[in-house]
C-alpha cells in the first residue's frame, strides 16, 4: 500500500494524512473547501481545521474525486450523514474497488444503518474496514501518542492496512467485529454531550462518574442487540473513546453539552462552529436503533429528547433520577434495601 487516499479535509483528515505519510506513504487529500485545499499545497497547514500543525510538504490536496481515489486504499473521513452521499459520488470512480476504511463515527438517521452497511449497498465489492478510538486529532497530527482499532473482516488485509498506517506513535490495534468498532464511536459521542450538561449543570463528579458507567450499560446493551462482541465495546472504540470524550471539553459534544447545560441553546452553539458534533445527528439515529432492536436506552434518550426541544434539562434529569431502583446486572436479584451505614461512603 504505496498510496493513501483522505477523503475528507476536516481536522481528523488532516491528522490521518500525517499519520500515512509519517509512515511512508503517498498521500493525497480531497476536501470540498477551495481554501483548505489551497492552504493545504501553497503554505503545508490547514489553519481552517487543524491550526498551528506544520503538514509534510509531500501531502497534496484535491477537490478532484478522481485523483484523490487512485490510491491502494482510500479513508473516508466525512461526517456521518454524508457518507451515503459520498459513496454516490465515488462510484463512477471506483472500478477497481479499493479497500474502504471507515474513519466516521455515526449512525444513518434515515435509515439506522451503520457506514459499513451504507458503504456495502452503495459500492458493493469494495472491502470494507474501520477506524476508531480515543483520538483527539491535533494530538495525533503533533504526533503524541494514540491508539486505536482497525476492525476488518478480512484478517490479511486488516494486517496491511495496520502496516500501511502504524508505526511511531500511533498505534492501530487489529479487530474483526465491525459493528463493534462502529457502535461504541456513534453512542459515546451522545453520552458524551449528557457528561456535558452534567458539567455544565454543575452537578458534581459523582453524577458524571455514574453517568459514564451507566451510560456503557447502554453501549453495551444496543452493540450486543446489533451483533457486537463486548470485548470489543470495552476496548479502545467503545470504552476508551468513551473515557475520552466524557473527560474533556476538547471534545466537541462534550462541550456541547456543557454550553445547554449553561443555558445556551443548540442553534445558538452550532451557529458558532465549523466542525460537526456528531452527537447532534447520532443521538436521534442511535434511538432509533434502540427502538427497532427493543434496547433501553435512557440516558441516550433524554439527550435526543433535549436536543429535539421535546424537554428540558431540568425535566430530564428529574426524570432520570425517579426511575424505579433496578439490579445493576441484568438477571441479577435486587437486595433487600438495608439502612445506609454512617460513614464518608453511605
Amino acid at each position: 500500500m504505496r498510496r493513501i487516499g483522505i477523503i475528507g479535509g476536516g481536522a481528523w483528515g488532516t491528522a490521518l494524512a500525517l499519520i500515512a505519510r509519517r509512515a511512508g506513504r503517498d498521500v493525497v487529500l480531497w476536501a470540498r473547501n477551495d481554501e483548505v485545499v489551497e492552504a493545504i499545497n501553497r503554505d503545508h497547514a490547514n489553519p481552517r481545521y487543524l491550526p498551528g500543525v506544520a503538514l509534510d510538504p509531500a501531502i497534496s490536496a484535491t477537490r478532484d474525486l478522481a485523483e484523490s481515489v487512485a490510491a491502494d486504499a482510500l479513508m473516508l473521513v466525512v461526517p456521518a450523514q454524508r457518507m451515503r452521499a459520498l459513496a454516490t459520488a465515488l462510484a463512477p470512480h471506483l472500478a477497481a474497488r479499493p479497500p474502504l476504511v471507515v474513519c466516521s463515527k455515526g449512525i444513518e438517521i434515515a435509515t439506522g444503518a451503520l457506514m459499513t452497511e451504507v458503504l456495502g449497498a452503495a459500492l458493493p465489492g469494495c472491502p470494507l474496514a474501520v477506524l476508531s478510538g480515543q483520538t483527539f486529532a491535533d494530538e495525533v497530527a503533533r504526533g503524541l501518542p494514540a491508539a486505536v482499532t482497525l476492525a476488518c473482516a478480512d484478517a490479511a488485509l486488516g494486517a496491511r492496512l495496520v502496516a500501511a498506517l502504524g508505526g511511531g506513535a500511533f498505534r492501530p490495534y487489529l479487530a474483526d467485529d465491525l459493528p463493534g468498532a462502529q457502535i461504541g464511536g456513534a453512542v459515546k459521542n451522545v453520552l458524551a454531550i449528557a457528561c456535558g450538561i452534567v458539567d455544565g449543570r454543575r452537578l458534581g463528579e459523582n453524577a458524571r462518574a455514574a453517568l459514564v458507567t451507566r451510560g456503557l450499560a447502554e453501549l453495551l446493551r444496543l452493540g450486543r442487540a446489533r451483533g457486537a462482541r463486548g470485548e470489543t465495546l470495552m476496548g479502545l472504540s467503545g470504552l476508551g473513546d468513551l473515557v475520552l470524550t466524557c473527560t474533556s471539553r476538547r471534545s466537541r459534544n462534550m462541550s456541547l453539552g456543557a454550553a445547554l447545560g449553561e443555558g445556551a441553546s443548540v442553534a445558538e452553539i452550532l451557529k458558532g462552529r465549523r466542525a460537526v458534533t456528531e452527537g447532534v445527528a447520532s443521538a436521534p439515529a442511535v434511538i432509533l436503533l434502540a427502538d427497532r432492536l427493543g434496547v433501553e436506552m435512557p440516558i441516550c434518550r433524554a439527550v435526543e429528547a433535549i436536543l429535539a426541544g421535546r424537554v428540558t434539562i431540568d425535566a430530564a434529569i428529574e426524570g432520570l433520577l425517579a426511575r424505579p431502583f433496578k439490579a445493576e446486572v441484568a438477571d441479577a436479584p435486587l437486595a433487600a434495601a438495608q439502612e445506609p451505614r454512617d460513614d464518608d461512603d453511605a
